[in-house]
Protein backbone atom coordinates (compact mmCIF):
# COMPACT_ATOMS: atom_id res chain seq x y z
CA UNK A 1 0.00 0.00 0.00
CA UNK A 2 1.02 3.62 -0.43
CA UNK A 3 0.78 5.37 2.92
CA UNK A 4 0.42 9.07 2.16
CA UNK A 5 -1.00 11.83 4.29
CA UNK A 6 -2.00 15.48 4.10
CA UNK A 7 0.08 18.17 5.80
CA UNK A 8 -0.09 21.83 6.76
CA UNK A 9 1.72 23.37 3.83
CA UNK A 10 3.73 26.55 4.15
CA UNK A 11 3.11 28.37 0.88
CA UNK A 12 3.13 31.80 -0.78
CA UNK A 13 0.25 34.23 -0.66
CA UNK A 14 -1.35 34.16 -4.13
CA UNK A 15 -0.28 37.65 -5.17
CA UNK A 16 3.40 36.76 -4.57
CA UNK A 17 3.54 33.21 -5.95
CA UNK A 18 5.16 34.09 -9.29
CA UNK A 19 7.83 36.08 -7.44
CA UNK A 20 8.54 33.20 -5.03
CA UNK A 21 8.38 30.17 -7.35
CA UNK A 22 11.79 29.18 -8.69
CA UNK A 23 13.46 26.39 -10.66
CA UNK A 24 14.67 23.35 -8.68
CA UNK A 25 17.96 23.88 -6.87
CA UNK A 26 19.76 21.25 -8.94
CA UNK A 27 19.05 22.54 -12.46
CA UNK A 28 20.98 25.80 -11.98
CA UNK A 29 24.54 26.38 -10.93
CA UNK A 30 25.33 29.12 -8.40
CA UNK A 31 26.18 31.69 -11.08
CA UNK A 32 22.91 31.10 -12.93
CA UNK A 33 20.93 31.18 -9.68
CA UNK A 34 22.58 34.41 -8.58
CA UNK A 35 21.60 36.04 -11.86
CA UNK A 36 18.04 34.67 -11.73
CA UNK A 37 17.48 35.93 -8.19
CA UNK A 38 19.00 39.37 -8.72
CA UNK A 39 16.45 42.07 -7.91
CA UNK A 40 14.00 39.34 -6.84
CA UNK A 41 14.13 39.38 -3.02
CA UNK A 42 11.33 36.81 -2.66
CA UNK A 43 12.72 34.24 -5.09
CA UNK A 44 12.87 30.85 -3.41
CA UNK A 45 16.40 30.48 -4.76
CA UNK A 46 17.45 32.54 -1.73
CA UNK A 47 16.23 29.57 0.33
CA UNK A 48 17.26 26.60 -1.81
CA UNK A 49 20.57 28.03 -3.09
CA UNK A 50 21.48 30.50 -0.34
CA UNK A 51 25.12 30.65 -1.40
CA UNK A 52 23.95 33.30 -3.87
CA UNK A 53 23.69 35.73 -0.92
CA UNK A 54 27.22 35.01 0.33
CA UNK A 55 30.71 35.61 -0.95
CA UNK A 56 31.33 33.34 -3.99
CA UNK A 57 34.51 32.05 -2.36
CA UNK A 58 32.54 30.26 0.40
CA UNK A 59 32.30 26.49 -0.07
CA UNK A 60 28.83 25.32 -1.10
CA UNK A 61 28.71 22.92 1.85
CA UNK A 62 29.84 25.45 4.46
CA UNK A 63 27.47 25.62 7.49
CA UNK A 64 27.06 29.34 6.80
CA UNK A 65 25.28 28.48 3.56
CA UNK A 66 22.58 26.46 5.33
CA UNK A 67 22.28 29.09 8.06
CA UNK A 68 21.70 31.73 5.39
CA UNK A 69 18.98 29.57 3.83
CA UNK A 70 17.23 29.31 7.20
CA UNK A 71 17.54 33.07 7.70
CA UNK A 72 16.05 33.78 4.29
CA UNK A 73 13.20 31.32 4.88
CA UNK A 74 12.38 32.90 8.26
CA UNK A 75 12.31 36.30 6.58
CA UNK A 76 9.68 35.11 4.10
CA UNK A 77 7.62 33.83 7.03
CA UNK A 78 8.10 36.99 9.11
CA UNK A 79 7.07 39.22 6.21
CA UNK A 80 4.05 36.94 5.60
CA UNK A 81 5.12 36.25 2.04
CA UNK A 82 4.52 32.59 2.90
CA UNK A 83 1.90 31.42 5.40
CA UNK A 84 0.96 28.01 6.78
CA UNK A 85 -2.41 26.40 6.12
CA UNK A 86 -4.60 26.05 9.20
CA UNK A 87 -5.24 22.32 8.68
CA UNK A 88 -3.56 19.39 6.94
CA UNK A 89 -4.36 19.39 3.22
CA UNK A 90 -3.51 17.60 0.05
CA UNK A 91 -2.64 19.73 -2.98
CA UNK A 92 -2.99 19.22 -6.72
CA UNK A 93 -0.21 20.44 -9.00
CA UNK A 94 -1.04 20.60 -12.71
CA UNK A 95 1.62 21.41 -15.30
CA UNK A 96 0.95 22.12 -18.94
CA UNK A 97 3.59 22.45 -21.64
CA UNK A 98 2.09 22.84 -25.10
CA UNK A 99 -0.22 19.88 -25.61
CA UNK A 100 1.28 17.92 -22.72
CA UNK A 101 -0.48 17.99 -19.34
CA UNK A 102 0.28 16.15 -16.12
CA UNK A 103 -1.54 16.24 -12.81
CA UNK A 104 0.13 15.30 -9.55
CA UNK A 105 -0.93 14.90 -5.95
CA UNK A 106 1.18 16.85 -3.46
CA UNK A 107 1.37 14.77 -0.29
CA UNK A 108 3.65 13.61 2.50
CA UNK A 109 5.05 10.15 1.67
CA UNK A 110 6.21 7.62 4.24
CA UNK A 111 9.85 7.33 5.26
CA UNK A 112 9.17 3.80 6.52
CA UNK A 113 7.84 2.75 3.11
CA UNK A 114 10.98 4.19 1.53
CA UNK A 115 13.14 2.15 3.93
CA UNK A 116 11.05 -0.98 3.24
CA UNK A 117 11.43 -0.40 -0.53
CA UNK A 118 7.72 0.06 -1.04
CA UNK A 119 8.88 3.33 -2.52
CA UNK A 120 11.29 2.00 -5.11
CA UNK A 121 14.48 3.61 -6.36
CA UNK A 122 16.42 3.34 -9.63
CA UNK A 123 19.53 5.48 -8.99
CA UNK A 124 22.43 5.52 -6.57
CA UNK A 125 23.09 8.72 -4.67
CA UNK A 126 26.32 10.61 -4.10
CA UNK A 127 27.21 11.00 -0.44
CA UNK A 128 28.20 14.67 -0.76
CA UNK A 129 24.93 15.63 -2.44
CA UNK A 130 22.91 13.54 0.01
CA UNK A 131 24.59 15.22 2.97
CA UNK A 132 24.07 18.63 1.38
CA UNK A 133 20.29 18.14 1.27
CA UNK A 134 20.31 16.54 4.73
CA UNK A 135 22.04 19.60 6.20
CA UNK A 136 19.65 21.88 4.36
CA UNK A 137 16.56 20.08 5.71
CA UNK A 138 18.00 19.83 9.21
CA UNK A 139 18.98 23.51 9.43
CA UNK A 140 15.67 24.80 8.06
CA UNK A 141 13.64 22.10 9.85
CA UNK A 142 11.67 21.88 6.64
CA UNK A 143 11.61 20.07 3.31
CA UNK A 144 11.66 22.73 0.62
CA UNK A 145 12.04 20.62 -2.53
CA UNK A 146 9.50 17.93 -3.46
CA UNK A 147 10.46 14.40 -4.44
CA UNK A 148 8.95 13.47 -7.81
CA UNK A 149 7.17 10.12 -7.38
CA UNK A 150 5.20 8.03 -9.86
CA UNK A 151 2.94 4.97 -9.85
CA UNK A 152 1.17 2.77 -12.35
CA UNK A 153 -1.85 4.78 -13.36
CA UNK A 154 -5.29 3.89 -12.00
CA UNK A 155 -8.59 5.30 -13.24
CA UNK A 156 -9.85 5.79 -9.69
CA UNK A 157 -7.03 8.12 -8.73
CA UNK A 158 -7.27 9.98 -12.05
CA UNK A 159 -10.96 10.63 -11.41
CA UNK A 160 -10.29 11.87 -7.88
CA UNK A 161 -7.72 14.34 -9.18
CA UNK A 162 -10.25 15.65 -11.69
CA UNK A 163 -12.84 16.06 -8.92
CA UNK A 164 -10.37 17.99 -6.80
CA UNK A 165 -9.83 20.47 -9.67
CA UNK A 166 -13.47 21.48 -9.96
CA UNK A 167 -12.82 24.33 -7.55
CA UNK A 168 -10.87 27.47 -8.36
CA UNK A 169 -7.07 27.07 -8.19
CA UNK A 170 -5.12 29.10 -5.65
CA UNK A 171 -2.26 29.66 -8.12
CA UNK A 172 -2.01 29.88 -11.86
CA UNK A 173 1.01 31.39 -13.59
CA UNK A 174 3.30 30.87 -16.57
CA UNK A 175 6.94 30.03 -15.95
CA UNK A 176 10.01 29.25 -18.05
CA UNK A 177 9.47 27.77 -21.51
CA UNK A 178 5.81 28.95 -21.38
CA UNK A 179 4.93 26.17 -18.94
CA UNK A 180 1.64 26.72 -17.10
CA UNK A 181 1.66 25.97 -13.38
CA UNK A 182 -1.72 25.51 -11.67
CA UNK A 183 -2.13 24.64 -7.98
CA UNK A 184 -5.20 23.58 -5.98
CA UNK A 185 -5.80 23.08 -2.26
CA UNK A 186 -7.70 19.93 -1.22
CA UNK A 187 -9.07 20.71 2.25
CA UNK A 188 -12.37 18.81 2.35
CA UNK A 189 -12.09 15.91 4.78
CA UNK A 190 -14.26 13.55 2.70
CA UNK A 191 -12.15 14.01 -0.42
CA UNK A 192 -8.92 13.74 1.57
CA UNK A 193 -10.11 10.38 2.93
CA UNK A 194 -11.08 9.13 -0.53
CA UNK A 195 -7.66 10.03 -1.90
CA UNK A 196 -5.87 8.28 0.98
CA UNK A 197 -8.01 5.18 0.49
CA UNK A 198 -7.36 5.10 -3.26
CA UNK A 199 -3.60 5.36 -2.80
CA UNK A 200 -3.65 2.68 -0.11
CA UNK A 201 -4.55 0.20 -2.87
CA UNK A 202 -1.46 1.09 -4.93
CA UNK A 203 1.24 -1.58 -4.61
CA UNK A 204 4.27 0.69 -4.93
CA UNK A 205 5.45 4.21 -5.55
CA UNK A 206 8.62 4.94 -7.52
CA UNK A 207 11.14 7.75 -7.20
CA UNK A 208 11.21 9.30 -10.67
CA UNK A 209 13.36 12.28 -9.71
CA UNK A 210 14.73 13.42 -6.36
CA UNK A 211 16.77 10.49 -5.07
CA UNK A 212 19.05 12.78 -3.05
CA UNK A 213 16.11 14.66 -1.52
CA UNK A 214 14.33 11.47 -0.46
CA UNK A 215 17.50 9.86 0.91
CA UNK A 216 18.27 13.05 2.84
CA UNK A 217 14.75 13.13 4.30
CA UNK A 218 15.25 9.57 5.55
CA UNK A 219 18.53 10.45 7.22
CA UNK A 220 17.01 13.49 8.95
CA UNK A 221 14.12 11.32 10.12
CA UNK A 222 16.49 8.76 11.60
CA UNK A 223 18.35 11.50 13.48
CA UNK A 224 15.14 12.98 14.85
CA UNK A 225 13.88 9.57 15.95
CA UNK A 226 17.03 9.08 18.00
CA UNK A 227 16.74 12.55 19.52
CA UNK A 228 13.06 12.20 20.44
CA UNK A 229 12.45 10.03 23.53
CA UNK A 230 8.71 10.26 22.92
CA UNK A 231 8.81 9.28 19.25
CA UNK A 232 5.48 7.85 18.04
CA UNK A 233 5.95 7.51 14.28
CA UNK A 234 3.27 10.11 13.59
CA UNK A 235 5.55 13.14 13.66
CA UNK A 236 5.97 15.14 10.46
CA UNK A 237 9.61 14.10 10.13
CA UNK A 238 8.40 10.55 9.42
CA UNK A 239 7.12 11.77 6.03
CA UNK A 240 8.65 13.66 3.14
CA UNK A 241 7.35 16.21 0.64
CA UNK A 242 6.30 14.58 -2.64
CA UNK A 243 4.42 15.21 -5.84
CA UNK A 244 2.96 11.96 -7.15
CA UNK A 245 2.12 11.61 -10.87
CA UNK A 246 0.64 8.63 -12.75
CA UNK A 247 3.14 7.00 -15.09
CA UNK A 248 0.81 7.49 -18.08
CA UNK A 249 1.26 11.27 -17.88
CA UNK A 250 5.02 11.51 -17.55
CA UNK A 251 7.23 13.03 -20.23
CA UNK A 252 10.89 12.00 -20.35
CA UNK A 253 13.28 13.89 -22.61
CA UNK A 254 16.72 12.95 -23.86
CA UNK A 255 19.61 13.44 -21.44
CA UNK A 256 22.62 14.22 -23.58
CA UNK A 257 26.39 14.21 -23.03
CA UNK A 258 29.35 16.38 -23.97
CA UNK A 259 32.98 15.42 -23.36
CA UNK A 260 35.85 17.88 -23.00
CA UNK A 261 38.51 16.06 -25.03
CA UNK A 262 39.23 12.96 -27.11
CA UNK A 263 41.33 11.25 -24.44
CA UNK A 264 44.54 11.97 -26.32
CA UNK A 265 43.29 10.44 -29.58
CA UNK A 266 43.56 11.99 -33.02
CA UNK A 267 40.21 12.57 -34.76
CA UNK A 268 40.95 9.70 -37.15
CA UNK A 269 41.83 7.26 -34.35
CA UNK A 270 38.79 8.35 -32.34
CA UNK A 271 36.33 7.63 -35.17
CA UNK A 272 38.07 4.34 -35.92
CA UNK A 273 37.65 3.22 -32.32
CA UNK A 274 34.00 4.33 -32.27
CA UNK A 275 33.34 2.23 -35.35
CA UNK A 276 34.19 -0.96 -33.44
CA UNK A 277 30.74 -0.98 -31.83
CA UNK A 278 28.81 1.53 -33.94
CA UNK A 279 27.95 2.05 -37.59
CA UNK A 280 28.90 5.67 -38.32
CA UNK A 281 27.23 7.72 -41.04
CA UNK A 282 27.21 11.45 -41.69
CA UNK A 283 23.79 13.00 -41.10
CA UNK A 284 23.41 13.55 -44.84
CA UNK A 285 23.48 9.76 -45.31
CA UNK A 286 21.66 8.86 -42.09
CA UNK A 287 19.75 5.64 -41.61
CA UNK A 288 16.42 7.47 -41.44
CA UNK A 289 15.93 6.89 -37.72
CA UNK A 290 16.40 10.54 -36.88
CA UNK A 291 14.33 13.68 -37.07
CA UNK A 292 15.57 16.88 -38.67
CA UNK A 293 15.25 19.93 -36.45
CA UNK A 294 17.08 22.12 -38.94
CA UNK A 295 19.52 21.42 -41.75
CA UNK A 296 22.35 20.61 -39.34
CA UNK A 297 20.75 18.91 -36.34
CA UNK A 298 18.97 15.69 -35.62
CA UNK A 299 17.77 13.63 -32.71
CA UNK A 300 17.48 9.81 -32.64
CA UNK A 301 14.00 8.47 -33.22
CA UNK A 302 14.61 4.87 -32.15
CA UNK A 303 16.47 3.07 -29.35
CA UNK A 304 20.15 2.21 -29.89
CA UNK A 305 20.66 5.07 -32.35
CA UNK A 306 22.78 8.05 -31.25
CA UNK A 307 23.65 11.47 -32.57
CA UNK A 308 27.27 12.62 -32.45
CA UNK A 309 28.33 16.22 -33.05
CA UNK A 310 32.03 16.32 -33.86
CA UNK A 311 34.22 18.83 -35.69
CA UNK A 312 31.24 20.89 -36.80
CA UNK A 313 29.31 17.95 -38.24
CA UNK A 314 26.50 15.68 -37.08
CA UNK A 315 26.84 11.90 -37.38
CA UNK A 316 24.42 9.05 -36.80
CA UNK A 317 25.75 6.18 -34.69
CA UNK A 318 23.85 2.87 -34.75
CA UNK A 319 24.83 0.27 -32.16
CA UNK A 320 26.00 -2.87 -33.93
CA UNK A 321 24.08 -6.09 -33.40
CA UNK A 322 25.65 -8.15 -30.63
CA UNK A 323 27.48 -5.18 -29.11
CA UNK A 324 25.21 -5.17 -26.03
CA UNK A 325 22.99 -7.60 -24.09
CA UNK A 326 19.58 -6.97 -25.64
CA UNK A 327 17.57 -8.77 -22.94
CA UNK A 328 19.21 -7.10 -19.97
CA UNK A 329 17.14 -4.18 -18.53
CA UNK A 330 20.30 -2.24 -17.64
CA UNK A 331 22.72 -3.20 -20.42
CA UNK A 332 20.11 -2.50 -23.11
CA UNK A 333 19.55 1.09 -21.97
CA UNK A 334 20.98 3.57 -24.46
CA UNK A 335 22.84 5.37 -21.65
CA UNK A 336 24.51 2.03 -20.81
CA UNK A 337 25.38 1.25 -24.42
CA UNK A 338 27.01 4.64 -24.89
CA UNK A 339 28.88 4.35 -21.60
CA UNK A 340 30.11 0.78 -22.01
CA UNK A 341 30.94 0.88 -25.72
CA UNK A 342 32.20 4.44 -26.22
CA UNK A 343 32.55 6.75 -23.24
CA UNK A 344 34.52 4.28 -21.14
CA UNK A 345 36.70 2.33 -23.63
CA UNK A 346 37.28 5.15 -26.13
CA UNK A 347 37.11 8.40 -24.15
CA UNK A 348 38.25 7.06 -20.78
CA UNK A 349 35.16 8.18 -18.83
CA UNK A 350 35.19 5.41 -16.21
CA UNK A 351 32.83 6.99 -13.66
CA UNK A 352 30.47 9.55 -15.20
CA UNK A 353 29.27 10.55 -11.73
CA UNK A 354 32.65 11.99 -10.75
CA UNK A 355 34.65 12.58 -13.96
CA UNK A 356 34.97 16.32 -14.59
CA UNK A 357 35.54 15.79 -18.32
CA UNK A 358 31.89 14.91 -18.98
CA UNK A 359 28.91 17.25 -18.74
CA UNK A 360 25.21 16.39 -19.01
CA UNK A 361 22.70 18.49 -20.94
CA UNK A 362 18.95 18.06 -20.41
CA UNK A 363 16.86 17.79 -23.55
CA UNK A 364 14.89 20.94 -22.75
CA UNK A 365 18.00 22.95 -23.73
CA UNK A 366 17.83 21.53 -27.25
CA UNK A 367 20.44 20.22 -29.66
CA UNK A 368 21.73 23.72 -30.36
CA UNK A 369 23.13 23.73 -26.84
CA UNK A 370 25.30 20.73 -27.77
CA UNK A 371 26.57 22.52 -30.85
CA UNK A 372 27.23 25.66 -28.83
CA UNK A 373 29.33 23.81 -26.26
CA UNK A 374 31.41 21.98 -28.85
CA UNK A 375 31.81 24.96 -31.20
CA UNK A 376 33.05 27.07 -28.27
CA UNK A 377 36.05 24.76 -27.93
CA UNK A 378 35.19 23.97 -24.31
CA UNK A 379 34.12 20.47 -25.35
CA UNK A 380 35.33 18.21 -28.13
CA UNK A 381 32.35 15.99 -28.87
CA UNK A 382 28.64 15.75 -28.02
CA UNK A 383 26.17 12.87 -28.05
CA UNK A 384 22.37 13.01 -28.33
CA UNK A 385 20.36 10.04 -27.05
CA UNK A 386 16.92 8.55 -27.48
CA UNK A 387 14.99 9.11 -24.22
CA UNK A 388 14.71 6.38 -21.59
CA UNK A 389 11.07 5.27 -21.31
CA UNK A 390 9.02 5.22 -18.13
CA UNK A 391 8.49 1.48 -18.71
CA UNK A 392 12.25 0.95 -18.63
CA UNK A 393 12.49 2.95 -15.41
CA UNK A 394 9.77 0.91 -13.68
CA UNK A 395 11.29 -2.38 -14.86
CA UNK A 396 14.69 -1.43 -13.45
CA UNK A 397 13.19 -0.37 -10.11
CA UNK A 398 11.02 -3.50 -9.88
CA UNK A 399 14.11 -5.61 -10.44
CA UNK A 400 15.94 -3.86 -7.61
CA UNK A 401 18.55 -2.62 -10.07
CA UNK A 402 20.18 0.76 -10.58
CA UNK A 403 20.30 2.84 -13.74
CA UNK A 404 23.47 4.61 -14.82
CA UNK A 405 23.62 8.24 -13.64
CA UNK A 406 21.78 10.89 -15.64
CA UNK A 407 19.49 8.41 -17.39
CA UNK A 408 16.29 10.47 -17.32
CA UNK A 409 15.34 14.12 -17.73
CA UNK A 410 11.73 14.79 -16.80
CA UNK A 411 9.85 17.75 -18.21
CA UNK A 412 8.16 19.94 -17.29
CA UNK A 413 10.10 20.65 -14.10
CA UNK A 414 8.32 21.29 -10.81
CA UNK A 415 8.75 24.77 -9.32
CA UNK A 416 10.20 25.07 -5.85
CA UNK A 417 8.54 27.26 -3.24
CA UNK A 418 4.91 26.47 -4.06
CA UNK A 419 4.58 24.50 -0.84
CA UNK A 420 6.96 23.54 1.97
CA UNK A 421 6.62 20.64 4.43
CA UNK A 422 7.48 21.79 7.95
CA UNK A 423 8.92 19.13 10.26
CA UNK A 424 7.31 20.49 13.43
Amino acid sequence: MANIRPFRGMRPIPEKVSEVASPPYDVLDSKEARERAKDRPYSFLHVTKPEIDLDPSIDLYDPRVYAKGAENFKRLIAEEIVIQDAKPCFYIYKLRAGDHEQIGLVAAASVDEYIQNKIKKHENTRLDKEEDRMNHIKTLNAQTGPVFLTYRSKKETDNLMQNAMKKKPVYHFIGDYDIQHTFYVVDKDALIQKIQTAFASIDALYVADGHHRSAAAVRVCELKRKENPHHTGKEEYNFFLSVIFPDSQLHILDYNRVVADLNGLSPETFTAKVSKHFEIQPYSACCGECESTDEKQFRPQAPHVFGMYFQGQWFCLSAKKGSFRAGDPIASLDVSILQQNLLSPVLGIQDPRTDKRIHFVGGIRGLKELEKLVDSGEYAVAFSLYPTSIQQLLAVADGGKVMPPKSTWFEPKLRSGLVVHMLD
